[in-house]
C-alpha cells in the first residue's frame, strides 16, 4: 500500500471515529441525566412513603394516649364518686 493511501485511510477512519466518539458522550450524558432523574424520583417517593407512615403512627399513638387519658379520667371520677358515696354512708351525711 502506498504511503499516501494509508494516510488517507487513516485520516478517514480517524475522522469517522471522532464523529462517533462525540455522538456517544452526548447520548451517554442524556442516559446519565435520565437515570439520575429517575433515581431522584424513586428516592422522593420512598421518603414520602416513610413520612406518611410516620404520620400515621403518630396519629395512632396520639389517639391511643387520648383514649387512655379518657379511661384514666373516667376511672378517677368513678373512684371519687365511690369514695364520696362511702363517706356519706359511713358518716350519714347528704342523703
Amino acid at each position: 500500500m502506498k504511503r499516501g493511501t494509508f494516510l488517507s485511510i487513516a485520516a478517514a477512519v480517524l475522522l469517522a471515529g471522532t464523529g462517533a466518539v462525540s455522538a456517544q458522550p452526548q447520548s451517554t450524558k442524556q442516559a446519565i441525566k435520565h437515570d439520575a432523574k429517575a433515581a431522584g424520583h424513586d428516592i422522593a417517593d420512598g421518603a414520602r412513603d416513610v413520612g406518611h407512615a410516620t404520620r400515621d403512627v403518630a396519629i395512632k399513638v396520639g389517639h391511643g394516649a387520648r383514649d387512655a387519658g379518657r379511661g384514666i379520667a373516667k376511672g378517677a371520677r368513678e373512684g371519687w364518686d365511690a369514695t364520696k358515696h362511702g363517706f356519706k354512708e359511713v358518716f350519714h351525711k347528704g342523703g
